[in-house]
């Protein structure tokens, strides 16, 4: 009990907005956002850097165009 007494006076604040935006604001964007960025970053389990996988994360949530390849596969 004392944990989470601690938990929320440290997160007061933020939980009391909730309260003040009166629930006007729905978190169904964010967390279409965080589960896109999850599936992104388990599809690009294979990458040899990080860079590469940011750049996959930009053009999912971004709807960015896809870059064309340097290599022709014959």
């Amino acid at each position: 009990m004392k944990k989470f007494a601690r938990t929320v006076r440290a997160h007061r604040e933020l939980l009391l907005n909730y309260f003040r935006a009166k629930k006007q604001f729905s978190s169904g964007i964010v967390e279409g956002l965080n589960n896109k960025a999850k599936v992104t970053m388990r599809k690009a389990y294979g990458y040899r850097t990080f860079r590469i996988a940011e750049l996959s994360l930009y053009h999912v949530l971004g709807k960015l165009p896809e870059p064309k390849l340097a290599h022709r596969f014959f």
